[in-house]
């Protein structure tokens, strides 16, 4: 157990899931960093996680992620060395239900704040359209019915960023007032972001987007729009020939132009029925993570990105 751990204890909520072990930025230490620096040690589930651990914890934080850029996240599987490195670590934060593995890991081990992200929010059950997508929809990705992707939703993303503040400023509270500062600083950022989409969506051709996985029902509740998606919450799932010839009817229906697909799965499955339909393709990023085929350096120019691949498919005004 580091030492800092046991000087501040009393870290009660704070961040629950990652066991990522992956440099994530400049406050970030590398593999050998986890625990024992002389910052609060926090392991991240995954990338949004960890952003919010960097921008919230700033100087004082030492942040990694159990999920390495570029992977899947939802397949994550914890190795032996990383449950011990979260065994080093002050915090661990990560979204319950999402990452099943990860989920296990940090109930089992004997991390002092553990943070899980959905219970700071308030999340739905995961809705699929009308018509049935299939076994596929669940298969290796049950997330307990309800939506984890809480963070394609700037406002339930800055509820959740508020209640990590509270968890760092009592884990560490000789930094609360650069925790609370910091927190106030991003809530900020996030509530012009849910802005510029509210103003950027009002007045589009279409309501209606296709995506290959079902990560932007928050999203489109939140902006009055409709996801189709063609696999369910599972990303890499195949959808029925029932399903592609129900989308094409919405598509030639509800005048949509364009079909999405993820930068951390296979396109082919979008481009086929983008194909079949005559329709374009196009990137919409849930963002689980950052790579060099990102449309930006982190989650807010990602998700501008985001904005404007959705004005130019609906035909904004």
């Amino acid at each position: 157990m580091n030492v800092r751990r046991r000087r501040i204890s009393g870290i009660a909520v704070a961040v629950a899931a990652a066991l990522g072990l992956g440099t994530l930025s400049a406050c970030a230490g590398d593999d050998t960093g986890t625990g024992g620096t002389d910052r609060f040690d926090v392991v991240a589930s995954f990338y949004p996680m960890a952003f919010l651990a960097e921008r919230i914890g700033g100087e004082h934080v030492n942040v990694t992620s159990l999920t390495q850029p570029g992977q899947e996240p939802h397949d994550l599987e914890v190795s032996a060395r990383q449950r011990a490195r979260l065994e080093d670590a002050d915090a661990a934060l990560h979204i319950k239900g999402l990452q099943p593995a990860v989920d296990e890991a940090i109930s089992q081990s004997g991390i002092a704040t553990k943070i899980d992200a959905a219970s700071l929010t308030t999340l739905v059950d995961a809705h699929h359209d009308d018509e049935d997508h299939g076994d596929e929809d669940h298969d290796g990705h049950d997330h307990g019915g309800t939506d984890p992707h809480l963070w394609l939703d700037p406002v339930r993303y800055a509820e959740v960023a508020e209640g990590v503040g509270r968890a760092f400023e009592k884990a560490d509270p000789g930094h609360a007032a650069d925790y609370r500062k910091n927190t106030a600083a991003l809530v900020k950022r996030l509530g012009e972001l849910d802005t510029r989409f509210e103003t950027g969506l009002r007045n589009t051709r279409t309501k209606v987007f296709i995506t290959t996985h079902a990560a932007f029902g928050y999203l489109a509740e939140r902006y009055g729009l409709t996801e189709r998606a063609i696999s369910g919450l599972s990303p890499e799932a195949e959808p029925s020939a029932a399903r592609v010839r129900d989308l094409q009817r919405t598509a030639k229906a509800e005048g949509v132009t364009t079909v999405f697909h993820e930068t951390l799965v296979s396109d082919r499955t979008a481009r086929t029925v983008a194909r079949d339909a005559g329709l374009r393709t196009d990137v919409l990023d849930p963002i689980e993570g950052i790579t060099e085929h990102s449309r930006g350096d982190d989650y807010l120019q990602v998700m501008e990105s985001n904005l404007t691949a959705l004005q130019k498919a609906l035909g904004a005004a």
